[in-house]
């Protein structure tokens, strides 16, 4: 990576050059003019010059959290390049007053790449205000802030994102600003295989510009916003700024059930068997056209997981909605057993963990023990195996010890992993199988997530917090991939790389934050 030195001094010999040449160009050109005699017009080639240039744009060598840093956390910034000073100096934004001074340290380059990493560490400066770092040779880099909760905001504005993407129903100015519309996608909508049948399955989020809602990525949202709840009750509360709120309900649960109610219509009365999405197409001659596809083996099991995990975490302020929903999920599941061969076993293991906690029937016992037996070294990379062995380990009913045993130190040696291999790297962040961001890291985080609420470790917790200073624009593009945050934010450069318009991440992403929150939360106790 080239330093600032490098930079200028390829200016200077640039312009020398340019000089020279513009200098021989003029020359040539007085000795060609042919000076008129008096009054007459002077005239030239007729050539318009063309400048086609694009200025390369120019990112800071100092990487931060550019929303910031809690007050009694760790707080490092990254410094790129091979010939660095060796100190820098935290510098008071408003002012330009130099407030910190540290040193640089080095950090082992990782994989021998080009981009050399350094590390500046000013944990111990805790004044609340807004700075930037500088230091010689590398100017300066994005502003900060430093407070006691820098995201409360943030998280806030993650749990309204659902609010934001609610279909059917009219979103006021007062609660969702710019984001406000009237209601839409209200009436019948058609299935796809017999347009004769309509169905109403208004409700639900919408999961892209073309207003689609999929029962597999609704289930696999509110199962991660559930898990979130679960663990981290304290750090949900009535106040985001929903319809909902202040009727004494956590917001997060009045969320997702909105989606809830949409995911019963999406259930045939008849079989129980549920239908797979609802989707918008264009016809030309009729406008936009809602059709339901047909039923799906798939979104029949995981709707009856899903169901009944929300069953059970509702139970206490909705008691007849509750037991509605787990007749419902119960139904979907005795469907879904006909065609064992359309399901995985995975699948089939968390749907039986959920309407065992829910419900402490044999059967579905039987079939969690005989998949965890079967499967001895479980995938917790797969959402499924993930999920229901956390339900299977914090359920009341009686379990298998050892079984329940075994999971554990497989999720364990899961966390251990992932911390290990985020503080080895660069940047202090695991970035998963190859993807920097999107499901590899936000999967892999939420396992740590778990992990850290069940041993509470510090070094977890600092671990988490690095994956959200990467998020917020410390990484090597200094990008934010949150929505309007940071100095470089994703949506001016491109818009596919939000997390937070994608409604499954950014459930994962909440059951992150939540851990952090609470987490900053003892801090200040």
């Amino acid at each position: 990576m080239r330093t600032k030195f490098d930079r200028i001094r390829n200016c200077i010999i640039l312009c020398a050059f340019l000089a020279a040449v513009c200098g021989s160009v003029s020359e040539r050109s007085f000795d060609a003019v042919q000076v008129g005699s008096e009054g007459e017009e002077l005239t030239t080639l007729g050539l318009t010059p063309e400048f086609n240039y694009e200025v390369p744009e120019c990112l800071p060598s100092i990487l931060v959290d550019q929303v910031g840093y809690a007050s009694r956390s760790d707080k490092l910034a990254f410094f790129q390049g091979d010939q660095l000073p060796d100190t820098f100096s935290v510098v008071k934004a408003e002012s330009g007053q130099v407030v910190y001074t540290g040193q640089i340290e080095e950090r082992e380059n990782e994989g021998g790449g080009e981009t050399h990493i350094s590390y500046g560490d000013f944990t111990e400066f805790l004044t609340a205000g807004h700075y930037y770092i500088q230091a010689a040779m590398l100017g300066q880099s994005y502003t900060f802030e430093i407070a006691e909760d820098p995201y409360v905001e943030l998280y806030h504005e993650m749990l309204k994102k659902y609010y934001y993407n609610r279909c059917g129903m009219t979103l006021s100015s007062e609660l969702a600003g710019e984001a406000a519309r009237n209601a839409c996608h209200s009436g019948e909508a058609q299935l796809r295989s017999e347009a004769d049948t309509k169905l109403d399955v208004s409700g639900g989020w919408h999961e892209d510009e073309m207003s689609s809602r999929d029962v597999l990525t609704g289930c696999r949202t509110v199962n991660y916003l559930l898990l979130a709840y679960e663990l981290y009750p304290e750090v949900f509360d009535d106040s985001v700024g929903i319809p909902e709120s202040g009727n004494e309900i956590p917001d997060v649960l009045d969320e997702v059930r909105y989606e809830i109610d949409w995911l019963l219509k999406m259930q045939d009365a008849k079989s129980g068997a549920v239908y797979s999405a609802v989707n918008s197409v264009d016809n030309k001659t009729a406008g936009y056209l809602l059709y339901v596809d047909d039923i799906n083996m798939n979104a029949t099991i995981q709707f009856a997981a899903t169901l009944s995990r929300f069953s059970y975490l509702y139970q206490n302020y909705d008691r007849a909605f509750a037991t509605q929903c787990l007749q419902a999920a119960d139904r979907a599941y005795r469907y879904a057993r006909k065609y064992l061969d359309d399901i995985t076993p995975e699948e089939y293991f968390h749907a039986a963990a959920e309407l065992y906690r829910a419900t402490g029937t044999y059967g579905y016992h039987s079939v969690v023990k005989d998949y965890l037996m079967e499967n001895p070294v479980v995938d917790m990379k797969n959402d499924f195996v993930f999920w229901g062995c956390v339900t299977y380990m914090s359920t009341k009913q009686k379990v298998d010890i050892n079984l329940c045993g075994d999971v554990m130190k497989i999720l364990m040696q899961e966390g251990e992993r992932i911390a290990e291999t985020s503080k080895s790297s660069n940047l202090l962040v695991y970035t998963g199988e190859g993807q920097i961001i999107g499901s590899g890291m936000l999967r892999d985080i939420t396992r740590l997530t778990v992990v850290d609420h069940i041993i509470t470790n510090h070094e977890y917790a600092t671990v988490l917090q690095n994956h959200l200073h990467y998020m917020l624009g410390r990484n090597l593009q200094s990008v934010s991939y949150l929505d309007d945050v940071g100095s470089r934010n994703y949506q001016e450069i491109d818009e596919s790389q939000g997390i937070m318009n994608q409604i499954d991440l950014n459930a994962e992403l909440v059951l992150m934050m939540s851990g952090i929150v609470e987490g900053l939360e003892a801090e200040e106790e």
